[in-house]
């Protein structure tokens, strides 16, 4: 039977306005086409001819290769209708019928990776109102033919479309959602894009665009609801949004604008989204006036360099359920929050675009405060982690609870500690190196053994299951309902040591590993990556683009990273060395941070963020006294281990140097040289044993030539050495 069913455009664009009026004369329509009138039910209801010519040169020019193009009936349960599957795939040709005739009135061709261009023969169905082409494989531009229809939704995005946006498109005035995200558009946006007045949906996020806003999109586009312009170039002061009094959502992460939040944001009352993230400019504001937006849910004002007091009014917010307010300058009380479901409030500006104005801030929160809304029995997760709250505090909160981040919360001061929970957990010993295979089981790859590191993270946790390593994972997804904190491959991987990349730890905003109980001195920090989430074929999910920043010991060394340039495609490693990493309090901090750039929707709505896939930290005690004729043919841990050895065989006190036991011992594996400087038993007093640990200590300050010098000296001077 063909497709039936009532479409409401048929009501309000086909029929005159004197037949669409009175509603009974709707109903009996409905009922007649349903159900037939005068003997047309059962009959077979055709597509007309150039209706059918058109569907076959669209067919052509997307690359569609499955449908049956001779039968010219409008069939739900045949030709024209797929099941949708995931929400990604839909492949279905809507018809509205009169009689015994059809008409094209939608297409639905999503998620299919459809190769070719936009059709010019779109413009041939006159009938028709809804086109998704969603998630495919298009290249090219926006035909010029398509202003001739009477579209009211557009749907583009996750495709290769690419140059500017056609001016033309201004002429579409019929369209209430016009969706270009995740393409390569360029260039500005097109003043004409102001003749859109029936818009309600506008998303340009994640493409190239640049200049400012045309005054004719500010001005004219009053029936707005939603807006997404995020992760794109845009120049200029964030513009005023005034005129758009009845829009609900507004996104604006890393869109390019320059801060401070207009105070005229207070006009749009009906927002019940506003994110609005890493503004461009050094341009310090109050918090914005937004005590009118009762209706507001969700709220994230994140690194705006809002400065002063948390307003006292968002407790009142009957309907705010999730609150980031991170990498600003805020303080004051919080507990009043207690309603809101998920708090991420790490007041804190960590660093702005330009390095040069980088700054540190920290807020002036009440520690009892603080601890009066984690424990609230309503909060779900709250993220506190890089604040200031004092150490000098009565019943400190514990780090076991994973549903509270306070990685970094306490003024560190004289304190090396990440938190205020580890103090009470000290170093046992000086360690040396540290290897870590994030997201995965524990592996050795040649005489290393990097650790598991399989906890899934969450949106506020802070692991440390061991006493000399472990991680921060903060933020959670906004636009999908399920986070995922650990990514899997979906391809056999070929590159070497394979094992340290078939699983890799996310986070869709901030994640950072420390180690502890380091020996000070210079250190080589290693980072292993590889994209197994892109894929590099003919299809949408190639299209991706993830940037992060990374920052060593918190200095920024690399902004926009991007794994799959680097590695030059996807399923392929590419490893970052790090080299004279500073160690001086005894701890090592390595952070991953996604400032709202790159696709945030492919594969799938909510994919971005940082990835890493293995982390190494190994000291230089000391490699340039390897002869470098050697080049690369050596074994480094022996090399290494000579090196420690020979700095304690050759020290000038002969009371200072170990047992020749204790030398052999440490040559052939089986005594490291951890265990020499901590072990009283090796020695004949404590207080040889104490020197030898002190004079260890302060060996590995030195740099690499002041100790080969000493050696040089030592082995040169001194008849009495046992070198």
């Amino acid at each position: 039977m063909p497709e039936c069913r009532y479409d409401p455009l048929m009501s309000t664009q086909m029929y005159p306005k004197a037949m669409r009026s009175p509603v009974p004369l709707i109903i009996i329509l409905f009922i007649l086409i349903c159900f037939g009138a005068g003997g047309t039910q059962g009959q077979t209801r055709r597509i007309p001819d150039d209706e059918m010519a058109a569907l076959r040169a669209i067919a052509q020019q997307l690359g569609k290769t499955d449908w049956n193009l001779s039968l010219n009936e409008c069939d739900e349960n045949g030709n024209w209708y797929a099941p949708v599957k995931d929400g990604l795939y839909n492949s279905t040709v809507n018809c509205t019928c009169l009689g015994d005739v059809c008409h094209i009135s939608a297409i639905y061709l999503k998620g299919q990776d459809l190769p070719g261009v936009l059709p010019k023969s779109i413009a041939n169905l006159s009938y028709l109102r809804y086109l998704d082409l969603n998630r495919n494989f298009l290249s090219g531009s926006i035909p010029p033919e398509w202003t001739s229809t009477k579209l009211e939704f557009l749907g583009l995005s996750v495709n290769r479309l690419s140059g500017t946006i056609p001016k033309y498109l201004g002429r579409m005035i019929s369209l209430t959602n016009l969706s270009l995200e995740s393409n390569m558009f360029e260039g500005t946006v097109p003043a004409e894009l102001g003749n859109l007045v029936n818009l309600q949906y506008f998303n340009l996020n994640s493409n190239n665009l640049t200049g400012e806003l045309p005054k004719e999109l500010l001005n004219n586009l009053t029936n707005l609801r939603e807006v997404r312009l995020s992760s794109n170039s845009f120049t200029g002061k964030l513009p005023s949004f005034q005129s758009w009094e009845q829009l609900r959502i507004l996104e604006l992460e890393a869109s390019g604008f320059e801060g401070p939040i207009p105070f005229n944001i207070s006009h749009l009352r009906n927002l019940t989204e506003l994110r609005i993230a890493d503004l461009n400019g050094g341009v310090a504001s109050n918090f914005p006036p937004l005590e009118d937006m009762r209706e507001m849910k969700r709220l994230m004002l994140r690194s705006c360099n809002i400065f002063g007091s948390i307003p006292s009014y968002l407790g009142n917010f009957p309907a705010l359920n999730e609150l980031d307010l991170t990498y600003n300058r805020l303080e004051g009380n919080i507990t009043n929050l207690e309603a809101v479901q998920w708090i991420q409030c790490r007041l804190f500006i960590d660093q702005i675009p330009n390095k040069e104005l980088s700054y540190r801030a920290y807020p002036k929160l009440d520690h009892d405060q603080t601890n009066q809304v984690c424990y609230s029995s309503s909060i779900i997760q709250i993220d506190l982690s890089y604040n200031n709250f004092s150490e000098v505090v009565d019943n400190a909160p514990t780090c076991n609870n994973n549903n509270l981040n306070l990685f970094r919360s306490f003024s560190r001061g004289n304190n090396s500690d990440f938190a205020q929970c580890l103090k009470n957990t000290p170093c046992t010993g000086s360690r040396y190196s540290l290897h870590i295979n994030c997201g995965g089981e524990q592996v050795t790859i040649g005489k290393t053994t990097y650790e598991s590191d399989e906890i899934e993270g969450d949106a506020a946790e802070f692991v440390h299951q061991v006493s000399y390593w472990g991680f921060s994972s903060t933020g959670r997804i906004w636009d999908f309902q399920n986070t995922y904190y650990i990514a899997k491959n979906v391809s056999v991987l070929k590159m070497n040591d394979s094992q340290l990349y078939t699983r890799a730890r996310l986070s869709p905003l901030s994640l950072t590993y420390y180690g502890r109980c380091l020996a000070n001195g210079n250190y080589t920090v290693t980072l292993r990556f590889a994209e197994i989430i892109f894929r590099d074929n003919a299809s949408y999910r190639s299209l991706g683009r993830r940037l992060f920043d990374i920052y060593i010991q918190d200095e920024l060394d690399s902004k926009d990273f991007d794994i799959e340039a680097a590695a030059e495609g996807v399923d392929k490693a590419t490893v970052l060395n790090f080299n004279n990493v500073a160690v001086t309090n005894h701890t090592v901090e390595i952070r991953f941070y996604w400032a709202g750039k790159g696709t945030r929707d492919i594969p799938t709505r909510g994919t971005y963020g940082p990835l890493i896939s293995a982390i190494s930290v190994v000291s230089r005690c000391l490699m340039d006294l390897v002869d470098p004729k050697l080049g690369s043919d050596f074994n480094k841990e022996e090399a290494m281990r000579m090196a420690k050895v020979a700095l304690v065989c050759t020290n000038p006190s002969p009371a200072l140097r170990p047992a020749m036991s204790a030398v052999v011992s440490m040559l052939e594996g089986k005594l490291g040289i951890e265990e020499l400087v901590t072990d009283p038993r090796i020695y004949d007093d404590d207080f040889r044993f104490v020197a030898l640990r002190d004079k260890y200590d302060e060996l590995q300050h030195q740099t690499s030539s002041e100790a080969k010098t000493l050696m040089d000296l030592t082995v040169t001077g001194s008849s009495s050495t046992s070198a």
